[in-house]
């Protein structure tokens, strides 16, 4: 075959390869794996093309659009995103809250988890089911230091630096748990294990706390309410992304176990991220406003707002809406 001729049977492919340029022009987000591969292979070809179109010394507007071409598709293949701030506010806004919104891992952890919250939080509180639930969770000991310690006012004995250097602790320490969540959720059972535990584990802490005496009931529950709503769907979100990335190396489909991986990661690490995010904020909260003096109803408010954004953020933005041209 003619090198004109086999050119012409290429050019198709120079035209996919100008689709693809266009499409990850004005992307932020990497390119999913197989796209990744097929627009290298296209790249190849086309660097081929050209050195075959100046050896047979083809029309000079061929070899112009073969030069404008590899250079545009190396462009894109080696270039740095640069920060856009339109594109980024999509993305935060838009695609994240509709992806977690559409996880069906994000989904099931919540079921899980807060299943387990309730049910361990009940048999704690519920002395005539099973009695002695509590204290087969947690131990006696860990029961009596709860109540000793929240039997005091925090307020009173917290100062301001105590609170700065108790917020750090708490960022280090939730990141941790959620870390935990995350990680063992790439071996599936591991990861239902440990979001079970830490089910388990609070729900009782709760049930447990709003059936004794005061003032201990109520210092727990003033402590925990304004930092609750962040943290504990942190865990959630968390718990999540890990199960997501478990089941995407167990069940690949139609690509290699390794690809699956890496695509599932990028589209798990908006909702890690997410997560990370709430533990900070809950551990700001934790630090400053939950052992403050501040009115009770001011802690509550908090809760309630931080609920209401929530909600707002991964039910409100997240919920799946038709274009317009869909509706037509």
């Amino acid at each position: 075959m003619k090198v004109v001729e086999l050119l012409e049977i290429r050019r198709r492919n120079w035209q996919e390869l100008e689709s693809f340029c266009d499409r990850f022009q004005n992307s932020v987000a990497a390119p999913p794996p197989a796209a990744s591969s097929r627009f290298a292979a296209l790249y190849r070809g086309a660097c081929a093309d050209l050195a075959l179109a100046d050896s047979y010394h083809l029309p000079q507007n061929t070899v112009q659009y073969l030069h404008r071409l590899v250079g545009r598709a190396h462009n894109q293949l080696y270039r740095s995103r640069k920060f856009e701030f339109a594109a980024w506010g999509k993305a935060l806004f838009h695609d994240v809250p509709q992806q977690i919104f559409n996880d069906r891992c994000a989904q099931f952890m919540f079921v899980f988890f807060w299943g387990f919250f309730l049910l361990s939080a009940f048999l704690a509180y519920s002395k005539s089911i099973w009695p002695d639930f509590a204290e087969q969770v947690m131990g006696r000991g860990s029961l009596v230091s709860m109540e000793e310690s929240f039997g005091r006012d925090i307020s009173a004995i917290r100062g301001g630096e105590e609170n700065i250097a108790m917020a750090g602790f708490y960022i280090n320490h939730n990141a941790g748990i959620g870390l935990q969540c995350f990680a063992w959720g790439l071996l599936v059972v591991p990861g239902l294990y440990m979001t079970m535990f830490n089910a388990v584990q609070l729900g009782t802490a709760f049930g447990h706390m709003a059936q004794v005496g005061e003032p201990a009931r109520g210092n727990f529950f003033t402590f925990v309410t304004a930092h609750g709503p962040f943290e504990l769907t942190a865990i959630v979100l968390s718990a999540g992304a890990g199960l997501r990335l478990g089941i995407s190396w167990i069940m690949p489909g139609e690509i290699a176990r390794g690809a699956s991986l890496i695509q599932t990661g990028r589209k798990a690490l908006p909702v890690a991220l997410a997560a990370m995010a709430m533990f900070f904020q809950a551990a700001l909260i934790e630090g400053f406003l939950s052992p403050s003096t501040a009115p009770y109803w001011i802690k509550a408010a908090v809760a309630m707002f931080s609920s209401l954004l929530l909600v707002f953020y991964f039910v409100v933005l997240g919920y799946p809406r038709r274009s317009r041209s869909a509706t037509r």
